[in-house]
């Protein structure tokens, strides 16, 4: 995590030379910079400039949600850079019932617009997706995890999703949700597995999945599923980032340690 493309203040747009250019640790791909409390400079390190047109244009479709808005595209050498409107507060590391209902209201507006949206960006969070990520790895513990939930689990096109509302991706004033940012990795997915998206992230109390915090996240979602059925999709979650950290080289045994038998 980090600055990885170092930039100055004069490489930017004149408009924005007078704010200060700030590093911070966000993102673990892209090289994230704040100017004061105004706005959000992000360097994609590899993205492709449809990719992030796409987020440019989700973002502009959800203006009645609590997200940031992308304001200006740009290129500084050969990286393409984004510059969006910062989000007041701050992330959490240990969500209460209430920060986790919060994500589910959120999440239900959300899908409720993007079920009739449509996106070019490719399906990354697909069985189909993540089967040739995990061949890729050649990580045979891996590989066994797949086989076995490919057998229970049914991924639907439900609409857009975000795919990634992992703490640092949401943030928070006064205990109340101020925004959810970073949709670069928006896609057509499926519902279900964007809350096991959050739940493995906000609702797990170290290795041990607190029901009360999932239930918080159903109801507040107003989503009807048995325990044991959306426990398919928290292990399919629990899987496939294990996978994108590994190809990441990044450690994984957090998550794969908590695969629910």
């Amino acid at each position: 995590m980090g600055i990885k493309t170092t930039i100055k203040k004069e490489q930017l747009p004149l408009k924005y030379q007078k704010y200060n250019l700030i590093e911070t640790t966000n993102g673990n791909t892209d090289s994230v910079y704040l100017l004061n409390d105004k706005y959000v400079v992000k360097l994609y390190e590899n993205t492709i400039l449809e990719t992030i047109k796409n987020e440019q244009k989700l973002l502009n479709q959800l203006q009645d949600l609590k997200v940031p808005k992308c304001i200006e595209i740009f290129q500084i050498k050969d990286k393409i850079v984004a510059i969006f409107t910062q989000i007041n507060g701050n992330s959490i590391e240990k969500p209460t019932i209430n920060h986790i209902k919060q994500i589910g209201i959120f999440l239900k507006g959300f899908h409720n617009i993007s079920q009739n949206l449509t996106s070019s960006n490719t399906q990354i969070y697909s069985k189909k997706y993540l089967k040739s990520l995990i061949t890729k790895s050649k990580n045979t513990i891996l590989k066994q995890h797949f086989d076995d939930i490919n057998i229970d689990i049914e991924l639907k096109n439900d609409g857009i999703i975000h795919g990634d509302i992992f703490y640092d991706n949401a943030k928070f004033l006064d205990n109340s949700l101020s925004g959810v940012y970073d949709f670069t990795e928006a896609c057509i997915g499926d519902f279900k597995f964007e809350l096991a998206v959050v739940a493995i992230s906000w609702c797990f109390d170290g290795d041990i999945l607190n029901t009360e915090k999932v239930n918080a996240l159903l109801s507040s979602y107003n989503l009807d599923i048995k325990y044991d059925d959306f426990k398919i999709y928290i292990n399919y979650a629990l899987l496939y980032y294990s996978t994108t950290r590994d190809l990441d080289n990044r450690d994984y045994k957090d998550l794969i340690d908590k695969i629910l038998f």
